[in-house]
């Protein structure tokens, strides 16, 4: 029987890469997304920020396959905000930012938790480099990763022994996202400037990401509660 995956946000980017990953190795994957449906992977629409959309997607996967390995945690938000103004973030940015960044990851752990103990399943959330350095497009995005990388290593605690729960923080990603963010030319000059400074010169691709999902799904067989960086090395750059 084929083993099968939730991956939310899954659509786009890095979670399109991962369901794409998972579905060459003969996983069956569910794509979670509040948008449009992708045609190569079977959709299930939703918002991770609803528990009822998290319980909802739980049950019609379910319901199809009758069992849940692995879990993906990378829908997430922000808003694009110099870190120095502080104006430029409300309560209302912080809570919506929040909502679907810690919160709805823990919501989806938590409906996909039976289903995960009886697989003895793994779960990886996808944080961000901006957790560790408090860099990134605001201070609340930043925040926010490093809330959900908190809220990894207590509920790899939890989990355990059944369920590995990991981290994958990735840098600066080439996704469809930083060109609808930041237009092209400017995603192309923030790439650069990621580079610069990055020890193996280079921004990152959505594969690379996707890679080091599948291998902490697949491969880390004893490897719970860990951060794997995704960066090209920035987080360990001494001009940073």
């Amino acid at each position: 029987m084929k083993k099968v995956a939730i991956v939310t946000g899954g659509t786009s980017g890095i979670g399109e890469a991962t369901a794409q990953e998972l579905a060459r190795r003969g996983w069956q994957v569910a794509a979670m997304a509040r948008g449009k449906a992708h045609a190569e992977i079977f959709t299930v629409k939703g918002d991770v920020a609803q528990d009822a959309d998290c319980r909802r997607a739980v049950k019609q996967v379910l319901d199809k396959w009758g069992r849940i390995d692995a879990l993906v945690n990378n829908a997430g938000t922000t808003k694009m905000v110099p870190h120095p103004d502080l104006e430029g973030l409300t309560a209302e940015d912080f809570e919506r930012i929040y909502r679907l960044n810690v919160v709805g990851p823990f919501q989806m752990v938590r409906a996909c938790a039976a289903a995960l103990k009886s697989a003895q399943g793994a779960i990886v959330n996808v944080s961000s480099v901006a957790s560790l350095l408090g860099t990134g497009s605001s201070v609340a995005y930043a925040a926010s990763k490093a809330a959900l990388d908190t809220m990894t290593f207590s509920l790899a605690r939890a989990l355990g022994p059944e369920v590995r729960v990991n981290i994958v923080a990735p840098g600066h990603v080439n996704t469809p996202w930083q060109i609808n963010a930041h237009g092209e030319k400017g995603a192309e000059e923030l790439a650069q400037r990621f580079a610069s400074i990055a020890p193996l010169k280079s921004a990152c691709e959505a594969e690379d990401v996707a890679d080091a999902i599948v291998w902490l799904i697949e491969g880390a067989r004893r490897v719970t509660g860990e951060r794997l960086y995704v960066d090209a090395g920035v987080h360990i750059a001494s001009s940073r």
